[in-house]
């Protein structure tokens, strides 16, 4: 559902806009491109309702702004990747993240011709719905979280159709992957290819490809928390988890066994009035089951297999045993610091509700693939201008 769009206050933030306009847009090669640049975020951050180009131009008040705009993220030529690659660095030394957060974004459409647009079960959502998917990664702490980077998720139809690709410019480098492949390549771009600092990535997803995410990046270093499914079945190190047997077992079967490990971790989870209580968790030691030889064969097995990982379970006394299934390699982390990781994707779930959405990052009504990337990414500078903005007035 889309959130009421109230504009923030104009002049709110014209010096966090100034300062991060002039780091990020360096790149542009022009001056009157880095003008519309920090017209279009002013639009996305006062406009009220929708934030489409029509209506960002229209509080610009300039006749042949509209046009001006439109050409300038449809139809221009620069490179949205050196500015996300900015927004990243910015946050880095600013924010100081936490993790990088690799997250999901739905954006329902109600027309079949915007890139991307086809119609899908999200099992999040339980419904089918005729949407783009995209991946987004975001910089993540308990105190601020921005996106950074985005990936389009585009369909085998789309992309195998020439006549559809043309009509929304999607380049000749862009091909088929599945959206577990599509995850891997947005979060290996921004955490090994931007030379950022080496921050844990979270994901909290609910895809069958979870493992072979996991597997994946594990084998790239990424340090890594996986929320995993409690059918996945993995191999028990741990020789204190009695009656594990040999053979690997589901996740919630080893969190059942592990049951009276659990401690006590500091939380977030409230009680009846609001009563703060502390969250439980436990660990034991597993491993990835080594792949079958026909998996191997046909590229389905998990790179990672045989490292040492943890799996994580986290739960409340008197409530579901195991509530949540992580997964991580990260065997020298203690469960406090895990499951505050852990929580970092509530924090993005908060900040796309109100600040995000706010900012029109799911508005752009055009068609095309390069506009829908400079969008995005304009739409991710807005965020972090007033994300920074409410860090700033928060009380020390």
């Amino acid at each position: 559902m889309q959130h009421a769009r109230t504009p923030f206050p104009p002049g709110s933030h014209d010096a966090l806009l100034t300062e991060l306009c002039s780091i990020l847009f360096t790149s542009l090669s022009r001056s009157d491109q880095c003008r519309k640049g920090m017209q279009y975020l002013r639009g996305l951050l006062e406009t009220e309702g929708r934030k489409s180009i029509r209506n960002i131009a229209a509080l610009l008040g300039k006749p042949a702004s509209e046009q001006n705009l439109h050409h300038f993220i449809c139809s221009s030529t620069w490179d949205w990747v050196p500015i996300r690659r900015a927004l990243a660095h910015y946050l880095a030394g600013a924010a100081a993240p936490q993790a990088w957060v690799v997250q999901p974004m739905i954006i329902p459409k109600t027309g079949r011709h915007s890139v991307g647009v086809e119609r899908h079960f999200f099992p999040t959502l339980g419904q089918v719905l005729n949407a783009q998917h995209a991946i987004g990664v975001w910089a993540t702490s308990e105190e601020l979280s921005t996106p950074v980077n985005w990936r389009l998720h585009l369909p085998e139809v789309w992309l195998n159709d020439d006549l559809r690709r043309s009509q929304v410019s999607i380049p000749d480098g862009v091909g088929v992957e599945t959206l577990g492949e599509c995850m891997i390549e947005a979060c290996l771009e921004t955490t090994t290819g931007w030379g950022l600092p080496v921050r844990p990535v979270v994901l909290d997803i609910g895809e069958p490809q979870a493992m072979t995410i996991f597997g994946k990046l594990g084998a790239h270093g990424v340090p890594l928390l996986a929320r995993v499914g409690g059918d996945l079945r993995l191999a028990v190190l741990d020789s204190v988890l009695p009656g594990s047997g040999s053979r690997p077992l589901p996740a919630h079967r080893i969190m059942n066994l592990a049951k009276d490990m659990r401690r006590p971790v500091p939380g977030r989870e409230h009680g009846p009035q609001g009563a703060s209580r502390a969250a439980l968790a436990a660990t034991i030691r597993v491993g990835l089951p080594a792949p079958t030889s026909a998996a191997a064969a046909a590229g389905g097995g998990h790179p990672g297999a045989g490292g040492e990982l943890l799996l994580l379970g986290i739960g409340q006394e008197g409530g579901h045993w195991p509530a949540e299934l992580w997964l991580t390699n990260l065997t020298a982390v203690s469960p406090a610091t895990l499951v505050r990781l852990s929580r970092l994707t509530e924090k993005v779930d908060r900040d796309f509700a109100e600040i995000a959405d706010q900012v029109g990052i799911r508005d752009f009504t055009g068609r095309s693939f390069n506009g829908w990337h400079r969008h995005v990414t304009l739409a991710s500078a807005a965020h972090a201008v007033v994300a920074l903005a409410n860090r700033r007035e928060r009380p020390a």
